[in-house]
């Protein structure tokens, strides 16, 4: 699976881990009032951020984050280990199993099930205990320094549910029950906004199957 990168895949996937960075830096030190609107608004502003760290490894995975393959793993391998101390390569394999048995019983993106079960499968097949532990360390060193409520409202909460946002647009949605396509896989109507909040373009996923060396910042191009 040949790709092509350029700079600009480094300036974004830079861009996404420097905005997750400095937003999470502010919001773990803000001392917040229960009443202010603008808490709940952050905590979905940093969960979309979150979602960005893993859409940028999963570009990584394609080579699309750069042409030099030390750089395009680095950036890949950081994202993917700040969103949940996840370990790239492992994440490599499976993804692109994922891409060369799509629908299938070799898929370990796909499960018959409904939506928890699916999910919670999804979640068993990528989580494991040294993920936790990683996790747990960095959760009470973390709070040597910052206050518990901040890192559970604005660390914890966030990127859990970021896992509900990228497994219903990138994977419940596209690959529920059949499609008349040899990637079984369907696609959101052409909308470029809902399209990026919901999951940075990876509704159009059809798409994403048939060009998978189009980085996500592309992907509305082929509406």
């Amino acid at each position: 699976m040949k790709t092509k990168a350029s700079n600009t895949g480094i300036f974004i996937a830079l861009t996404v881990l420097i905005c997750w960075g400095v937003s999470l830096y502010f919001l773990l030190n803000w001392k917040f009032s229960w009443t202010n609107p603008l808490v709940y608004l952050m905590v979905l502003v940093q969960m979309h951020l979150y979602t960005g760290l893993f859409i940028t490894a999963h570009d990584a995975m394609h080579g699309t984050v750069s042409s030099n393959k030390t750089i395009n793993n680095f950036l890949g391998a950081l994202a993917v280990f700040l969103y949940a101390g996840f370990f790239y390569n492992r994440l490599l394999a499976k993804h692109h199993n994922h891409h060369n048995h799509v629908h299938t019983k070799n898929d370990p993106d796909y499960a018959p099930y409904g939506f928890w079960r699916w999910y919670f499968s999804f979640m068993l097949n990528y989580v494991n205990v040294l993920q936790l532990i990683i996790m747990a360390v960095a959760f009470n060193v973390l709070k040597i320094w910052v206050d518990q409520t901040n890192l559970l409202l604005f660390w914890v909460l966030p990127s859990l549910l970021s896992t509900f946002q990228l497994f219903y647009f990138g994977t419940y949605i596209p690959h529920k029950g059949e499609h008349a396509n040899e990637y079984h896989s369907s696609t959101l109507s052409k909308n470029h906004f809902l399209a990026f909040i919901s999951c940075y373009f990876f509704g159009y996923h059809l798409e994403h199957h048939q060009k998978p060396g189009m980085p996500w910042w592309q992907l509305y191009t082929t509406k």
